[in-house]
């Protein structure tokens, strides 16, 4: 049955929130105990486990990028509720699996099974479009943020605290969470996509490069934006996963400095996109709120490339995180080009393009500050990664702007709900 009811409307918005959240939490929590936990298993030293966990992100990466699109377009003839629970099961599952592995192959197992299920982020940003229109949508999206942010503070503290205990401990507690959500998820969550807006099921649009060509053939419009969008995702990954490595190798901190700087960026991002993109959206419009959150982020990039004493990156921060009122403005544009039954589609490919970035993005930086941190390097600058993203960005403003130009339906306009 579809949701209609405002108060169902609000139960199941929860749920989508808590969802997403576990998702990253899992993926927080293997930050600080997975290195310990290969060195156990492999009985190899830390440049080795380094390897594998590289490999370890290309598999994960890699099987988001073959189901996102699947499970988007299962979710279109199925319904969002099945999808979504099967995910959750399976994410329960893979956080079993890599607590009593007993091998680092059976951790490979693990991280295939959590980059199927973790294609079923498309699923629930569907779902979120389907019981959302204009600025309140853009505005749920931004839950996906909020979650995803606090998911990561969550899941390293906890990971670090469990650790202590026992290193298998903190995988337990993430399969705990997410077979709880699943079975909490069967008995309230109710279908959002009813039956008279599903479609069939076709293998050529489950194709993940296929259903990029096909939008691209179909809307070249919304393929500017979603290109945009690649970019943005790419140039994102020179902080989500160099920025430890930049903060030792540039100011000597401690890992406990890193993740209080870690807690204070998880923070500020809930602010943002948990609250300030609910008054700047009806505010200033989706248009606005894009060009503006691109402009912060290319500034916070800048500033973080050229900081020169580590307390300004708490301050280089701040509009970096402002960066994030730009993601769920374009996500909520996209949707409104879209009918309801494609939206699974479309969702799923903003999940495939989310993997690419994460297949592109990690190797690009690490190249990039290898090369000029090296040891005999002509130029030393540890800060070059954030002067590429910087400049990455500046590149996705240029597509956005010349989507705009070509857009042919109306642009959500600020307007009181």
């Amino acid at each position: 049955m579809a949701i209609k009811p405002k108060t169902k409307t609000s139960a199941a918005l929860g749920f989508i929130f808590v969802t997403i959240f576990i998702d990253v939490l899992g993926l927080g929590i293997i930050i600080p105990v997975l290195p310990k936990l290969l060195m156990i298993l492999g009985h190899i030293n830390p440049n080795e486990a380094s390897e594998y966990i590289g490999w370890l992100t290309f598999v994960y990466a890699t099987m988001q990028l073959i189901f996102a699109s699947i499970m988007g377009n299962l979710s279109d003839r199925y319904g969002r509720r099945p999808i979504l629970l099967i995910s959750l099961f399976g994410f329960g599952l893979d956080y079993l699996v890599m607590a009593f592995a007993p091998t680092i192959a059976w951790l490979f197992v693990g991280r295939t099974i959590a980059g199927i299920c973790g294609a079923s982020t498309s699923t629930a940003t569907a779902y979120i479009a389907d019981v959302s229109t204009g600025n309140k949508r853009t505005a749920n999206f931004g839950l996906v943020g909020a979650a995803s942010a606090m998911g990561l503070i969550f899941g390293i503290a906890l990971g670090a605290y469990l650790f202590a205990i026992n290193i298998r401990l903190p995988f337990m507690a993430a399969g705990a969470f997410a077979f709880g959500n699943a079975l909490y998820g069967l008995f309230v969550l109710p279908e959002s996509l009813t039956k008279e807006h599903r479609r069939k099921f076709e293998w050529s649009r489950a194709n993940p490069l296929l259903s990029l060509v096909r939008i691209y053939k179909k809307q070249p419009v919304l393929a500017s934006l979603l290109g945009a969008t690649a970019i943005v995702y790419i140039a994102q990954k020179a902080v989500e996963y160099l920025l430890s490595t930049f903060i030792y190798e540039k100011f000597n901190w401690t890992p406990a400095s890193v993740g209080t700087l870690g807690l204070f960026v998880g923070l500020v991002l809930f602010g943002i996109q948990g609250g300030l993109i609910r008054y700047t959206t009806p505010k200033f419009g989706q248009r606005k709120n894009i060009i503006a959150g691109l402009i912060f982020y290319a500034v916070g990039l800048l500033l973080i490339a050229f900081a020169g004493k580590g307390w300004m990156l708490y301050l280089c921060m701040i509009p970096y995180c402002l960066g994030g009122l730009s993601g769920p403005a374009m996500q909520g544009l996209a949707t409104d080009q879209v009918a309801k039954n494609e939206q699974g589609e479309l969702q799923g490919a903003f999940a495939i393009l989310n993997s690419i970035s994460l297949i592109i993005g990690p190797l690009l930086f690490s190249y990039v500050f290898f090369f000029f941190t090296k040891k005999g390097s002509d130029v030393y600058f540890a800060g070059a990664p954030y002067l590429l993203g910087a400049a990455l960005m500046l590149i996705s403003i240029l597509l956005v702007i010349r989507s705009f130009k070509k857009h042919v339906s109306p642009a959500h306009s600020p307007h009181p709900k």
